[in-house]
């Protein structure tokens, strides 16, 4: 699939993130063998419980029986969206080193493998 078609997919979901606290709205958009997932960041008031939407693209993923990923595109109106630490460790848990990551906004556009993006990350 095309990157443009990916960044539509992300555009039309960054309406349904849940952001009151940062205003940084997120949406991620996942390449699975089976499908397309999408996920947008859900903040809480205690923030420790917040998720991001790399997150939840997986998790919703992986709740469908999807386990085969190619690439993921994260977007943000309000910045460049990198991964958090925690978002890499679960790419890690689920994808290859040569998954591609794909940073955008409005103006910016980056991409990566995961591999580049966690080079020491934890598995078992």
């Amino acid at each position: 699939m095309k990157t443009t078609e990916l960044l539509r997919i992300a555009k039309e979901a960054i309406n349904k993130s849940y952001c009151p606290y940062s205003n940084f709205h997120v949406s991620a958009v996942l390449i699975g063998e089976n499908g397309i997932y999408t996920g947008v960041n859900v903040e809480n008031a205690s923030y420790g419980l917040t998720i991001c939407a790399e997150r939840v693209a997986i998790f919703k993923a992986v709740s469908e029986g999807e386990r085969n990923f190619s690439k993921m595109l994260v977007y943000s109106p309000d910045g460049m969206p990198y991964p958090c630490g925690a978002c890499r460790q679960v790419m890690a848990e689920f994808c290859s080193e040569d998954f591609e990551v794909i940073v955008t906004n409005d103006q910016e556009f980056e991409q990566f493998t995961l591999g580049e993006l966690m080079p020491f990350n934890f598995k078992l």
